[in-house]
């Protein structure tokens, strides 16, 4: 459903929030090694979501990657994949049809158009300091 980018994009912003918690900057090295993700892509990804001001990028000895505390509150999921893959997952066709909507609907239009609605919700209402807990305290994993 997320492009591979984005589903990188997500478990990065969940390992550097429990880092920062910690009080820990984290290293290009270490989230592609936490969240299995190529450390090329992954730098690619990290930069979006700086520009983006979802995670803070600091550079020098002590440098990382970080969160602060007033931001690990207000980041929600939905602000990572519209960074990242943009807001298209919430108005596409899920056959992939460029003329699909109300007035021409595909076969799958009315289905696909709650659980669309149901998936944004839910990203708008979950936060990413609930996602990091939930890996925290060992409910949910960042890779296989």
């Amino acid at each position: 459903m997320f492009s591979k980018a984005c589903e990188y994009g997500i478990r990065a912003a969940i390992y550097i929030t429990n880092a920062s918690k910690a009080k820990q900057r984290v290293s290009l090295k270490d989230i592609a090694q936490a969240i299995d993700s190529p450390e090329a892509f992954t730098a690619k990804i990290l930069q979006q979501l700086a520009r983006s001001g979802i995670i803070r990028s600091l550079k020098g000895p002590s440098g990382g990657f970080e969160v602060d505390d007033e931001q690990r509150a207000r980041i929600r999921a939905i602000d990572i994949v519209s960074a990242i893959d943009g807001d298209q997952i919430f108005h596409g066709c899920g056959l992939g049809l460029k003329a699909c909507n109300e007035h021409k609907p595909c076969p799958v239009h009315d289905k696909f158009k709650v659980i669309r609605d149901q998936l944004r919700d839910m990203l708008a209402g979950t936060t990413i300091a609930e996602l990091a807990e939930n890996v925290n305290d060992g409910m949910a994993v960042l890779k296989r």
